[in-house]
Parts: C-alpha cells; sequence; structure tokens
C-alpha cells in the first residue's frame, strides 16, 4: 500500500518561512519524479516545483522561483520543499506527488502523477 504523508504546514505570517516535508512508503520513488502542487479554493490543482528522478532537474512556477526550494533525500525516501519569504498569495492546501514512471522527464501536469498525498494547509496572514 503506497502512501504519501506531508507535513509542515501551518499558519504563518507574510516573510516568514515553513518546510513542508513528504515522506513515501509503501514502495521506492527513486526512479520516479516527485513534486508539489496547490490548491486554493476552487478546483484547480496547479503545480509548484517538481524534481526529476536523479535530482539533476527542477521545475518551479514563476510565482514561486527564487523563494522555494525543491530538494529529495532517496535514502529516507522523501522529498521536501524550503519556503522562503511566503506571500499572501502562498496561501493554499498543498500536495506531494509521485509519479509511476521510472527515469522520465518530470512532468508539469498534475496528470502525469499518479500517487499523492492527503494535502496540507499552508496559510499565509499578510
Amino acid at each position: 500500500h503506497v502512501r504519501l504523508v506531508e507535513s509542515g504546514g501551518g499558519l504563518v505570517q507574510a516573510g516568514d518561512s515553513l518546510r513542508l516535508s513528504c515522506a513515501a512508503s509503501g514502495r521506492t520513488f527513486r526512479h520516479s519524479s516527485m513534486g508539489w502542487f496547490r490548491q486554493a479554493p476552487g478546483p484547480e490543482r496547479a503545480i509548484v516545483a517538481v524534481i526529476s528522478w536523479d535530482g539533476v532537474t527542477t521545475y518551479y512556477t514563476d510565482s514561486v522561483k527564487g523563494r522555494f526550494s525543491i530538494t529529495r533525500d532517496d535514502a529516507k525516501n522523501t522529498v521536501s520543499l524550503q519556503m522562503n519569504n511566503l506571500k499572501p498569495e502562498d496561501t493554499a492546501i498543498y500536495y506531494c506527488a509521485a509519479s509511476g514512471n521510472s527515469m522520465v522527464k518530470p512532468g508539469r501536469v498534475s496528470g502525469a502523477y499518479d500517487y499523492w498525498g492527503q494535502g496540507t494547509q499552508v496559510t499565509v496572514s499578510s
């Protein structure tokens, strides 16, 4: 049974930092792309950042470039998102995602990911 469990969300003020972590169990994602998506009130789950299976390639949505950093630790089967200089518009539920495919280019849409966590709320007050 594959599980992705996020942690690290919370309520912070604008300019603060948070670090989200996602722990995977049930299988290894050593050879899979992983990433973070977020969903503000509404139906769309939007990309935040993704990282390739080998950690070489990353992609960030424009609004978080220079503020967020995605990393992975394959020994621990985890992926993390360091979020600095948070803004009210970063408020959303953040979801960890992992691809079921091996050694492919990281997708930039939610449909490219097969496994999802339950989400963690990040709220940034002004």
